[in-house]
């Protein structure tokens, strides 16, 4: 027993070095996470084909979400329905500007409204799928159909369980332990072009690795847009695999907090071959210390770009939420990235606050397969005329409509906060401009 034991694990580390490890040493695929995908996606497609004539024999109705919200209704400014109210109710317009006791008809009714298709929170659940993909059996309608529909999940469960979540850890063991040490030695070399080559590719293999680890198939598009430096790289967040996904493709110096435990040791490693951006969390909250270290890397031409993810909080891939704009007021050119992952092998998005980091880790290990496409949008500079809230929203604009997601003005976060007042107060001068005039 012992000795088989033995001779499976010495195949299965003899696997991963040869067709996972070195291809990810020299950026190269054998392609066979695209023949697992296309193997996933036909076996998906008789699932849902199997389930529509299983609840078609039993009368149950299709399960279909709701894509635009529950409430659709055309766009119409706050004086246009309050008339429409007016005119209902006493068959008079808004001929002579004073309050009506109708009016707080229309407050109630938006209030209702919001309440029932809050377009902030759903934000932070996560996207809806139209089919099963054999990952949970929550919906009552992808229950038990057939036998071999409940095989072939059992067999599933199994598959992820007990062979792909063990390779993946072992592959994240890997690429995390070799990113320490590598960067590690690095750091130790004298500054120059070999200390910087050797960099690069210690943090682009152990990426890769860990890219693999969690059997992400990535589509990168426009690569000739790919960040320079002295620049600031900006994209839609979903996950903190954003990171990786990103620097398996590039070289970035990554901005963020100092943190203790296994992240403090990666950073600390990290920082010793790369000059990452790294602040005490004392120093976090100071805008103009921030914004001083920024403007001091980016001056530097020969320096790697900013990795910055603006929005500031995880929101879960159909849409792009307000841009903080200290990023935008340091005057550097903004290397747009937009990031769309596809629900169907596996659900992305980060819930921090249903999910602690470890249980968030073994939902992405335990499902099919992260799918997504990067696309590096044109480099974008500050005009004159606009400031940096105008310049962020003109770049997050961008980075929604390439990557087909729902552009808002809301502050991401409102997932933890409550709405600010300015928000009330900028309906109150509305209807209060209706009344009283300018």
């Amino acid at each position: 027993v012992v000795n088989l034991l033995g001779i499976s694990i010495t195949v299965l580390f003899t696997l991963l070095l040869v067709f996972i490890i070195v291809p990810a040493i020299f950026g190269v695929s054998f392609g066979i996470r695209k023949v697992y995908m296309k193997t996933l996606l036909k076996i998906f497609q008789w699932a849902t084909l199997r389930i529509e004539r299983g609840a078609k024999e039993k009368n149950h109705p299709l399960y279909k979400p709701y894509v635009n919200g529950i409430i659709a209704k055309e766009p119409t400014s706050l004086e246009e329905e309050i008339k429409e109210i007016r005119r209902s109710g006493s068959g008079k317009a808004l001929d002579t500007p004073e309050f009506e006791l109708s009016d707080i008809f229309y407050f109630c009714r938006k209030g209702i409204e919001t309440i029932m298709d809050d377009e902030v929170t759903k934000r932070f659940s996560a996207e809806e799928l139209e089919s099963w993909n054999l990952l949970s059996r929550t919906n009552y309608n992808f229950q038990y159909i057939s036998l071999r529909l409940t095989v072939l999940w059992g067999l599933g469960v199994l598959i992820r369980y007990c062979f792909l979540l063990p390779l993946r850890i072992a592959l994240a063991f890997t690429g995390i332990s070799l990113l320490v040490t590598g960067t590690t030695v690095v750091g130790y070399l004298p500054n120059g072009r070999c200390k910087e080559f050797l960099s690069k590719h210690v943090h682009l293999m152990c990426y890769r690795i860990c890219v693999r680890a969690l059997t992400a198939i990535i589509t990168y598009h426009d690569r000739e847009n790919r960040p320079r430096n002295g620049g600031i790289c900006v994209a839609n967040h979903t996950s903190p695999i954003d990171v990786i996904i990103l620097a398996s493709d590039g070289y970035y110096a990554m901005v963020g907090q100092i943190h203790g435990g296994l992240m403090g040791v990666i950073q600390r490693a990290m920082v010793k071959a790369c000059p990452h951006v790294w602040f005490e969390r004392s120093e976090v909250k100071d805008r103009h210390l921030v914004a001083k270290r920024l403007t001091e890397h980016v001056q530097d031409k020969s320096k790697l770009p900013i990795l910055i993810f603006p929005e500031g909080t995880c929101i879960n891939n159909t849409s792009v939420m307000m841009f903080k704009k200290g990023s935008f007021e340091i005057g550097a050119t903004v290397y747009p990235v937009a990031i769309k992952y596809d629900p169907q092998f596996g659900d992305a998005f980060w819930n921090s606050s249903k999910y602690g980091m470890i249980t968030y880790l073994l939902r992405m290990m335990t499902s099919w397969a992260i799918v997504c496409s990067v696309w590096y949008l044109p480099p974008m500079t500050r005009q004159t005329d606009e400031d940096a809230v105008q310049f962020a929203n003109r770049v997050k604009s961008a980075i929604a409509r390439q990557g087909g997601l729902v552009d808002l003005l809301w502050d991401g976060g409102l997932k933890r906060e409550k709405v600010k007042d300015t928000f009330k107060e900028e309906q109150q001068k509305l209807y209060s401009k209706m009344i009283v005039g300018n």
